[in-house]
């Protein structure tokens, strides 16, 4: 879905500077779980050189689910197309490293080492320079297997959390690496305060499979704790009475929720259900939790007869959950994200997605907010090379010498005016 809105909007103070003003990130970084973590560390105003190679990253050709991917998680970056299997090219690379804070990478384990671009040799190059790495697991047993976040969902336990008994369930985004480029600016960040003390870099490691343990975290000491296995999600006894879908009048769906007594007896007072306020057998939360079997049923049945509409309404007047079934197209037009500026207008450039054409839409901003503000969209998803140009200028090179890069086909870029 597409709407014809602005290029960039900022929300940020602009008299106020970015956290991370000043900061200089250098990515080889493809697919979600690198660029999540670049996207982030530019929103809070760091300077992102994405290194691509002269075809681009393969996310700008992905079709399906894969054709937000680019123009998601490449706001607030800036393109250099450099050839860095050719000398000329690792030159390049290795200058604009030698300048900068952060280099990050999420590329199969020994990737950067066989390019000369692994830790040790960076460390030498650069001993402040923080070096974050986003892998599919953390040194051990496993971290030579190819991971991605469906294989670590599967034998991380999310999967089977996630989906009715015997049928495990993928989540339905790229949960693992997002959180895993999440976790990968969080020790950047961490790093850059040690660094004031240290006066060095180091090296930082995130990974897919040990953020899925995370997320089941709590599902392991339930069974500590209990001596029973946690039961996937649709199955689960729940730790509160009214939690759940309910289908009503048309055919809708809503979510609702009474999470304690005090919620309940509201809820029973507003649909005037005096018959099971007063029921002995539904006293406390944990009795209504152990009468599920029989009094679920005969909730859907009551609010069957309502629209969800009107049951939005009166559980929001009285101030308990509720939440409305939405697909993520409804989220672009969302009022409490558009009044609060959680989306921001962005134009991803036609080389960002198998459509191959412009598209201009709306996108999240990070769910944070620093004073007061959201962190915005200084620039949106570059295209192919965008920068590469005025990123050689910037590193001395003359015009002649930029232009015989081109011609030699060790970079890509916009042609040197004049």
């Amino acid at each position: 879905m597409s709407t014809s809105t602005p290029q960039m909007d900022t929300n940020t103070n602009t008299n106020t500077p970015l956290p991370l003003t000043g900061l200089r990130v250098v990515e080889f970084t493809h697919m979600v779980m690198g660029p999540t973590c670049g996207l982030i560390l530019g929103d809070l105003g760091a300077e992102v050189l994405k290194i691509e190679p002269l075809t681009g990253d393969n996310t700008r050709k992905l079709l399906g689910s894969g054709s937000g991917f680019f123009g998601t998680f490449n706001r607030n970056k800036k393109s250099v197309a450099v050839d860095v299997k050719h000398p000329r090219g690792l030159e390049i690379v290795l200058r604009l490293i030698a300048q900068a804070d952060v280099f990050s990478e999420n590329f199969k384990s020994g990737t950067m080492r066989q390019l000369g671009l692994g830790y040790e040799a960076l460390s030498q190059l650069n001993p402040q320079l923080i070096y974050v790495s986003h892998k599919g697991f953390l040194p051990g047993p496993y971290e030579h297997r190819t991971a991605l976040d469906e294989v670590v969902q599967m034998m991380g336990g999310l999967a089977y959390m996630t989906g009715p008994e015997g049928r495990p369930l993928r989540a339905g985004t790229s949960v693992n690496d997002i959180m895993g480029g999440m976790f990968g600016a969080i020790g950047v960040l961490a790093a850059l305060q040690q660094r004031h003390h240290t006066g060095r870099g180091q090296e930082v490691q995130s990974a897919l499979f040990e953020n899925n343990v995370f997320l089941m975290a709590q599902h392991m000491a339930q069974f500590a704790v209990t001596g029973h296995a946690a039961a996937p999600m649709p199955s689960r006894i729940s730790a509160w009475a009214v939690y759940d879908v309910f289908t009503v009048k048309h055919g809708e769906q809503v979510f609702l929720a009474a999470v304690s007594d005090t919620q309940w007896a509201l809820l029973c007072d507003e649909f005037d259900f005096a018959d099971l306020k007063a029921d002995p057998r539904l006293d406390s939360n944990n009795a209504r939790v152990q009468a599920r079997d029989w009094m679920m049923p005969v909730l859907r049945s009551r609010f069957a007869e309502f629209e969800a509409s009107e049951l939005g309404q009166r559980f929001e007047a009285m101030g308990l959950p509720y939440a409305p079934i939405t697909r993520p197209q409804d989220l672009l037009e969302d009022p409490h994200l558009l009044a609060s500026g959680g989306l921001t207008p962005v134009t991803f450039p036609p080389d960002a997605s198998g459509a191959n054409r412009a598209v201009h839409t709306r996108t999240p901003l990070l769910p944070l907010t620093l004073q007061g503000q959201r962190m915005g969209v200084r620039s949106p998803p570059p295209a192919l090379g965008q920068d590469t140009i005025s990123i050689l200028s910037d590193l001395g090179l003359s015009r002649p010498e930029i232009t015989q890069l081109l011609a030699d086909g060790v970079v890509v870029g916009h042609p040197v005016a004049g």
